[in-house]
């Protein structure tokens, strides 16, 4: 087996120098290679900024470290700013913990201070503290509904608020209100967080939250496939299921 020229045109377009024959597992590497580089990066819609965001995506959420580095320095090579990166990682904080967030920002401020980039970056913060429960509210409940008080009132107290605030008040209110990324983008990598972490429950609301955002299904089907060879076929399959049965008019009932 030898490197599709595809595969070597796309290599050397993230990462800036062709890429060289392992000297322990050639095999490997060479289907590794075609495969992403090859095939994967040729089919579907996405840029090659988009890619590799969700890439980015992937790679935090399953703490990938080395290969995050990687990948955040693709990205920036192909065109991602900084501000993209950081809202990227952000973004994933809901879905995979706050441990695993700084491990993946202290990766990635690592690779910008390497190329120059001066930090702490700009606030992209949009929304007041005080204001972050009708903030998040108002991005919530047009994708997802307003079960979320409805299930977890039955909780003992003080969970049956506390819960819902959580939900509602940070991962909406002050997370995905954030700018830099669009809401249909800050989708997209939620779903594709929550594929990486194979938590397939919540698969369902988010393939239907990340289309009713404004992405196509062509969109979210080219961002699971994007991210398969990277989080594994049984994840990435699971939520290709859901985009191919997609009905617009199911509910999500992400909670029950």
């Amino acid at each position: 087996m030898a490197l599709t020229p595809e595969a070597i045109e796309t290599f050397t377009r993230l990462f800036g120098s062709a890429p060289e024959p392992s000297p322990t597992d050639p095999e490997l590497m060479e289907t590794l290679q075609n495969h992403i580089f090859g095939e994967v990066f040729s089919v579907g819609i996405l840029t090659d900024v988009e890619r590799e965001l969700i890439t980015v995506t992937c790679m935090a959420s399953m703490q990938t470290l080395p290969q995050l580095r990687a990948h955040a320095a693709a990205a920036l090579n192909v065109g991602a700013t900084p501000e993209q990166l950081r809202e990227v990682i952000y973004q994933c904080q809901p879905y995979i913990g706050y441990p695993k967030t700084l491990n993946a920002i202290g990766v990635l401020n690592e690779v910008l201070t390497e190329r120059g980039v001066e930090l702490p970056l700009p606030s992209a913060a949009t929304v007041d503290y005080a204001d972050r429960d009708v903030a998040g509210a108002a991005i919530q409940i047009p994708l997802y509904g307003d079960e979320v008080k409805a299930v977890f009132a039955k909780l003992p107290e003080p969970f049956d608020t506390q819960v819902p605030h959580l939900l509602t008040g940070i991962g909406f209110g002050e997370v995905e209100s954030r700018g830099v990324l669009s809401l249909a983008e800050r989708e997209i990598v939620s779903l594709v967080a929550i594929a990486a972490i194979g938590a397939a429950t919540q698969l369902t609301p988010h393939v239907a939250g990340a289309i009713k955002a404004g992405n196509t299904r062509q969109k979210v089907a080219a961002a699971l496939v994007q991210a398969m060879p990277y989080i594994g076929g049984p994840y990435a399959l699971t939520g290709l299921v859901l985009v191919a049965n997609y009905d617009p008019n199911a509910s999500s009932e992400a909670y029950r």
